[in-house]
């Protein structure tokens, strides 16, 4: 099978359509193009056309937007038991609380650096990193921290247009603690009314969450009226938990 070819971006280009990415025939199903510039604002920009950087240490950047696309739409979110009972215990625990956004760079630092099977490295570069950061000052990422007596012990990042979310990576130093932090954005977004987190690629451990697979074209419907509503609100309230049905009386959420 011929490889098909790759479309360079230099400094400054715009992304091409994303019905030009590699189809799922192709060696690298769903990689748009490589090159150009890696910045908040091309971030932004990517990310508004579903586009999503992806590259390991020593390789140009990649620029990528798969068909199918693994979304995780909030209303099917899939509380396990085992997880209701131990998001019951967190909420009922002294010193575990949910932050957001008070250790951005140290969740991304801390996700690049937990080990995952199956991979021998990070994609979460140093270029990734400050890109990102910057696109955090700026107000358009965010982190879902879980911290357990003053110590961060899981969470995730992820960014965020409108109500359009974009989920990035998780790590977990402690049992359950990314599974936590995912069940309190999923809880966020239920609040303020969004419908999807784009979880990019198929994981076997977002399906048992609730992820499917959809088409890029309806992936990209929603997430384009999803980024013209309101921007949420990014600061973590007890009473969100109450969108997840956890059976918790006025005194588990209070403020």
């Amino acid at each position: 099978m011929r490889e098909p070819s790759l479309i360079w971006l230099e400094t400054g280009d715009d992304f091409p359509p994303v019905q030009m990415a590699w189809g799922e025939d192709s060696p690298m199903p769903g990689l748009l193009a490589a090159g150009g510039t890696l910045d908040a604002a091309h971030l932004q920009a990517a990310y508004r056309e579903g586009i999503f950087p992806w590259f390991s240490p020593g390789q140009p950047h990649l620029w990528w937007s798969p068909d199918p696309r693994m979304v995780l739409h909030t209303a099917n979110f899939r509380l396990h038991p085992s997880l209701r009972k131990t998001l019951r215990k967190f909420i009922r625990t002294p010193g575990c609380e949910i932050r957001i956004d008070t250790a951005f760079r140290q969740v991304m630092t801390h996700c690049a650096q937990t080990p995952r099977a199956g991979q021998s490295g990070t994609w979460i570069v140093p270029s990734i990193m400050d890109a990102y950061c910057e696109l955090h000052h700026q107000g358009k990422a965010h982190s879902v921290e879980t911290w357990v007596n003053g110590q961060l012990v899981g969470g995730l990042y992820c960014v965020a247009l409108g109500q359009a979310v974009y989920g990035e990576s998780m790590f977990a130093h402690a049992t359950d603690a990314s599974k936590i932090a995912l069940a309190a954005l999923v809880a966020l977004c239920r609040h303020h009314g969004a419908t999807q987190i784009d979880c990019q690629q198929a994981t076997s451990h977002l399906a048992s969450l609730g992820a499917a697979e959809v088409r890029r074209s309806a992936f990209l419907t929603e997430a384009q009226h999803q980024q013209n509503q309101p921007e949420m609100h990014w600061q973590w309230c007890p009473v969100y938990w109450n969108t997840l049905s956890l059976g918790l009386n006025t005194d588990d959420t209070a403020q």
